[in-house]
């Protein structure tokens, strides 16, 4: 590679290869071509400006170390995906607890959940039962859910977020639907009270 346009010509597997040699020059286009992909994605997960700065840094640090296990089963692309959204997933849990993560899932709840109506009723679902149904369900129905159909990630995104595959990410996020439509339809006022989750899991959306 001695020429800007000799390295531009190259896919996105052979610069790689190159870049996994020692090529600095190669990198540097990979680099010049995804650094706003790999942007796009860490501000999409963390929605912090700064935050999505320096995962952008780490991520292209971590890539570096890493382009030499690249075989070209996947697409680059594809494999870099897996790259940012690990390094974003570290990030924050390094930055909260258990506790933190909890509280943040809830506050995102809360702010971003827009009216739900209730089956076959024309009135709003009180956003207490709404979000007392969300709560009696299982863990990971309840992220599924909440990533979803809350934060607006694509099943792909939701899948990764949670080291899952793509197909259990979707029937988790089936289940939920299903049973908070059970919880909440008329009739069945109490269903989403914290006296129904002490019954046991047979009434809640379980783990796949």
């Amino acid at each position: 590679m001695t020429t800007d346009d000799q390295q531009t010509n190259l896919s996105d597997a052979e610069l790689a290869h190159l870049a996994a040699a020692g090529d600095p020059a190669a990198f540097a286009e990979i680099h010049h071509r995804y650094r706003g992909f790999v942007y796009s994605i860490a501000l999409r997960m963390t929605r912090n400006e700064a935050d999505a700065e320096d995962l952008t840094q780490e991520s292209f640090l971590r890539l570096l170390r890493r382009i030499g296990s690249f075989r070209g089963d996947a697409l680059f692309t594809t494999w870099l995906y897996r790259i940012v959204v690990n390094e974003v997933k570290m990030h924050f849990r390094v930055r909260n607890n258990k506790r933190e993560v909890q509280t943040s899932e809830a506050q995102t709840f809360e702010r971003d959940l827009t009216p739900l109506h209730a089956p076959r009723a024309g009135h709003l679902i009180d956003r207490l039962a709404i979000k007392q149904a969300v709560g009696n369900l299982s863990p990971s129905c309840r992220r599924a859910f909440i990533l979803h159909d809350v934060a607006g990630y694509k099943h792909i995104e939701s899948a990764l977020i949670l080291g899952r595959s793509n197909g259990t990410s979707k029937s988790q996020l089936h289940k939920a639907r299903i049973r908070l439509r059970q919880m909440l339809s008329p009739g069945n006022a109490h269903a989403a009270s914290p006296k129904t989750k002490s019954h046991g899991r047979a009434n809640r959306c379980a783990p796949a």
